[in-house]
């Protein structure tokens, strides 16, 4: 299964990146897949090839490259509690300066260059995120609703987008969401918004979960709510996305 390295062009400067895809000499569905607030690193590497298996072209761009290539800090080969306050006291004015302007102006120049691969097929495309990432690609759907198919979020602050923003969604959408984000209150007051904002959904908390359940190169992995995330994730490509 290729990975390969990208420069993804933006009015910006230029967004690095890494592509996963089939190696197979046909086109695919494209997926755009952005990262949780730790950026692109080996473990989104795992997870996009992981997915390209299953007959996907994945797209995971470097949403920091404003600050430099990913990693846009020395990460640790695993991130436990002691290593998190200092990540995230230089992280957290990078995740603050990624305006909705900005996030909108990348969506485009990413949705362009994944549309326009050899590799991927015609039609429209997915796109699903972590953590600042889920949002991320909830801006992106609702942006475009004529081109994105497939919303997918986890251990996402789905509901920061606001309700404006969640009804310019038309993808079918799936929010799985950590225990420790979320109340059932909480989860039923937001299930009230994606309904209100018309949106095609699923909207679950997974049980005994904390924030960052998916990423398994830190303290918040828990290996049976990754493999519901990919329960969830893959049939809704496979509803809303043609395979070859």
């Amino acid at each position: 299964m290729p990975i390969k390295s990208v420069l993804i062009p933006t009015p910006d400067g230029q967004a690095d990146g890494f592509a996963a895809f089939p190696d197979d000499g046909e086109r695919h569905p494209g997926v755009l897949m952005y990262a949780d607030g730790f950026g692109p690193r080996p473990v989104l590497r795992e997870m996009a090839l992981e997915l390209a298996g299953h007959g996907y072209y994945v797209l995971v761009p470097n949403f920091f490259y404003r600050h430099g290539p990913a990693p846009v800090i020395d990460l640790p080969a695993h991130i436990d509690a002691d290593a998190r306050p200092g990540i995230f006291a230089v992280l957290m004015p990078m995740i603050g300066a990624h305006t909705p302007d900005r996030i909108l102006r990348d969506a485009d120049a990413y949705l362009d260059f994944l549309t326009t691969q050899p590799e991927v097929g015609p039609g429209p495309v997915a796109v699903t995120g972590y953590c600042i990432g889920g949002l991320l690609a909830t801006r992106t759907a609702a942006a475009h609703p004529d081109r994105v198919a497939a919303l997918a979020a986890f251990h996402a602050p789905v509901a920061a987008a606001g309700p404006d923003v969640l009804a310019q969604i038309g993808a079918q959408a799936h929010f799985g969401h950590a225990a420790g984000d979320l109340t059932p209150e909480d989860l039923t007051e937001l299930n009230r918004t994606l309904t209100a904002a018309g949106l095609t959904y699923t909207s679950e908390i997974y049980p005994d979960t904390v924030h960052g359940f998916t990423m398994s190169d830190t303290d918040s992995f828990d290996p049976a709510a990754l493999q519901r995330h990919w329960d969830s994730l893959l049939p809704l490509l496979d509803r809303t996305l043609t395979t070859t």
